[in-house]
């Protein structure tokens, strides 16, 4: 795997509490590469995506873009860097509409 690939997940982990949710992921993704994450429910597909954009921390692993390491940077700094989180949920625009 390359070292300089556009992002990088090392050996990331997750714990809460006593419970293992993410153990040594790692994933390498090259510019233009489209990737998906697949897994039942509770799989801990979505702590992997906030360990990623910086919702939360690893508790032991490496994120690394174009080599640098971004593990223990804010998820605005990430942001910046050009690295963010949409969720899937529709419910955060039930109250919301549209006028012309």
């Amino acid at each position: 795997m390359n070292d300089k690939s556009q992002l990088a997940i090392h050996n990331l982990g997750k714990n809460y509490g006593p419970r293992p949710v993410i153990r040594d992921v790692s994933l390498h993704i090259s510019k233009g590469e489209a990737v998906g994450l697949l897994g039942p429910n509770g799989a801990g597909k979505t702590t992997c995506f906030y360990m990623i954009c910086g919702l939360i921390r690893p508790d032991y692993g490496k994120i690394t873009l174009y080599g640098d390491d971004i593990t223990k940077l804010p998820m605005y700094r990430r942001a910046r860097l050009g690295i963010g989180y949409l969720p899937q949920e529709a419910s955060i625009f039930r109250g919301l509409n549209v006028e012309k």
